[in-house]
């Protein structure tokens, strides 16, 4: 993207270049809401953002006193030269630029940025300060490897860790560290769909209980448990899954509103109760 190149204005999330499945989509809603449904404490943390599609997303969960920290190369040299050839080939139009311009177009504060390898990120961010966390950064075994102990060591005790790719064929190193970190370094699963893998350092009965429950009750995806590693973990197809609520661009053509109704800017939690899942009940 050159100085020249007129940036992003996204009229919708999915205007926005990226790859975040509505399957996923519904389980980031899922894990968030309860986590606001709980009132659990902490932070967020996405580590490879590209053009800002899952940060947008994210950033509808934050309340007045989250933080919320992106960690990215953007334009930066990667710090070794497999990772920059890796960088070069899958991702030569990412620019801060553009990501800023998205993520703005839904939100008025930008998050935290790190513009940096991943690697920096255990000394940049508090130890047990985040309930969620999503990793999709480099692809190489030993820079996710890195990632997860990082995130380890990040996220509170029940927090949730979301790992991209981690069975994709052009990806083996993700998937050799996320199998290796439930084998031998604690990650205990909880689910996975096509393309994601979400698990936790904590105990992982109560998420998947209550996971179960509401995937009970929907007809857009289908679901199975299977035992890996000791643990009954969820196997998720969404092929057909619908798409949550979605956070409302800037840039979109502004609908006729309704007698009495504000025109300002929907909160979180504004957003929030317009999901249609928000009136479930309180999941255990």
């Amino acid at each position: 993207m050159t100085a020249t190149t007129e940036l992003p204005r996204p009229k919708a999330l999915s205007e926005v270049k990226g790859w975040f499945r509505p399957v996923d989509q519904q389980l980031f809603d899922w894990f968030l809401s309860r986590q606001l449904d709980h009132q659990q404490p902490g932070n967020l943390l996405e580590l490879g953002a590209y053009m800002g599609k899952s940060a947008i997303f994210m950033a509808s969960y934050l309340r007045e006193e989250d933080a919320f920290t992106v960690c990215d190369l953007f334009d930066s040299p990667a710090e070794d030269a497999a990772n920059d050839k890796e960088m070069n080939k899958s991702y030569s139009t990412l620019t801060r630029r553009a990501f800023e311009a998205n993520y703005l177009a839904f939100h008025d504060k930008l998050p935290e940025v790190i513009q940096a390898p991943s690697s920096v990120v255990a000394d940049r961010v508090e130890k047990d300060s985040c309930r969620f966390a999503h990793i999709d950064a480099s692809h190489l075994y030993e820079h996710v490897h890195a990632d997860i102990e990082a995130v380890r060591d990040i996220l509170l005790p029940d927090g949730v860790v979301v790992l991209d790719d981690y069975r994709a064929e052009h990806c083996p190193g993700v998937a050799c560290a996320t199998w290796g970190a439930v084998a031998t370094h604690g990650l205990r699963p909880i689910g996975v769909t096509g393309t994601k893998f979400y698990g936790t350092w904590g105990d992982p009965e109560p998420h998947r209980d209550a996971l179960l429950e509401w995937l009970s009750g929907r007809t857009d995806m289908w679901h199975e448990v299977q035992q890996v590693a000791g643990y009954g973990m969820i196997r998720i197809d969404g092929k057909k899954a619908t798409e949550p609520a979605q956070p409302v661009s800037r840039h979109a053509k502004a609908p006729t509103p309704a007698v009495g109704a504000s025109s300002a800017p929907a909160s979180a939690a504004a957003a929030r109760s317009q999901r249609p899942d928000a009136s479930r009940p309180v999941p255990a």
